[in-house]
């Protein structure tokens, strides 16, 4: 696939509001039209590098939305900075998307799988499916849901495997869900033990998707989305646990994973609002370290004059050493190829070693 457009700062981003939802983002037009997997889309925004494409049809305030509420998942305190920034490496590195159609098994989902060869899609939004007004709430809008998956699927899993992963015997997460489901079941059980307060029975989710259904039912609930008795009982055939407090006396290993600070997940749940009140727009705009080429192979040149680090997407410091216009290129050369986070000044940018 062609490569995506290259970073933009959070501050070129102009603050659009609407009658519901303050967003400090704005669509533009899709930079990527020649690409056959794009060429449907009409509409993007720019989240910290990741994207969000979009059908004409789909309204505005919906494209706004499922980008208010990526922010709000990878910047849960909405200090304008990310909260962790190797999941943003990783997403970055994935050129992590959501493509967002008019409707189910349209032309333009149809033309976007069918050239799709990337690795950042873990699930897709349709129109019909979000509401800006009701943000998560089971029953009127998925984006929380899908765009959870996309952060969780693309970012978590690849850089915290032995936590995340999603494959049996292999992390924290399968071992929590195992008891979740009352064993260990590589296909659906009919039925379910009755020990069991997970108990997905779609035939088409294998494994791995019923991980990536419980990650998710985990953080929404602890989020206090689902803490409502119409949404207990609607979703009770699937996900018992529905308030935080019955999530952490039923589901103990879940609730000690997806609550460990180490892994920075989202605890706090969006509400389709995100503008940073805590930076001007001005603080914006140059809030990002500049530098070029990116990516680089072999010399990199950082525009700032101060004590400059580099780590790698895991957080192991590479590089650190005092810059001046005189001595600011970067030789990136014996640098793995992967992605990487560069800090100075208080600002931070994410550039990729091919």
């Amino acid at each position: 696939m062609k490569k995506l457009s290259s970073l933009v700062a959070l501050g070129l981003l102009i603050a659009t509001t609407s009658a519901q939802n303050n967003v400090c983002f704005t669509v533009v037009s899709n930079p990527n039209s020649s690409d056959p997997a794009l060429s449907s889309f009409t509409k993007y925004v720019d989240v910290f590098g990741c994207s969000v494409y979009a059908e004409s049809t789909v309204p505005d305030e919906k494209v706004l939305h499922a980008a208010a509420i990526w922010a709000e998942l990878i910047d849960n305190d909405e200090d304008g900075v990310v909260d962790d920034p190797a999941l943003l490496a990783e997403l970055v590195a994935n050129e992590a998307m959501m493509p967002v159609f008019a409707a189910d098994e349209n032309a333009a989902m149809l033309a976007f799988f069918n050239n799709y060869n990337g690795s950042g899609v873990s699930a897709v939004l349709w129109k019909s499916e979000m509401d800006p007004t009701a943000p998560g709430y089971w029953g009127s809008d998925a984006t929380v849901e899908e765009v959870l998956h996309t952060i969780n699927g693309v970012g978590h899993a690849n850089i915290y495997p032995a936590a995340f992963d999603f494959s049996p015997n292999s992390s924290l997460l399968s071992v929590a869900m195992d008891v979740a489901r009352g064993g260990q079941f590589l296909s659906i059980p009919n039925p379910y033990p009755s020990s069991a307060w997970y108990h997905y029975d779609d035939a088409t989710c294998d494994y791995g998707c019923m991980a990536i259904e419980y990650l998710y039912w985990m953080i929404v609930t602890n989020m206090g989305i689902l803490n409502d008795t119409p949404t207990c009982n609607g979703i009770a055939n699937e996900w018992e646990p529905c308030s935080p407090a019955l999530l952490q006396s039923t589901d103990v290993l879940g609730y000690a994973l997806i609550t460990n600070p180490a892994y920075k997940l989202p605890q706090n749940a969006p509400d389709g609002n995100y503008c940073p009140a805590s930076l001007s727009i001005e603080e914006r705009a140059i809030n990002k370290v500049k530098f070029y080429p990116n990516p680089s192979n072999e010399i990199l040149f950082i525009e700032e004059n101060g004590f400059i680090t580099i780590t790698d997407s895991v957080g192991k410091q590479i590089l650190s050493k005092q810059i001046s216009a005189d001595t600011n290129a970067i030789n990136v050369s014996k640098f793995t190829k992967g992605t990487y986070i560069i800090s100075v000044n208080g600002k931070s940018g994410v550039f990729i070693k091919n």
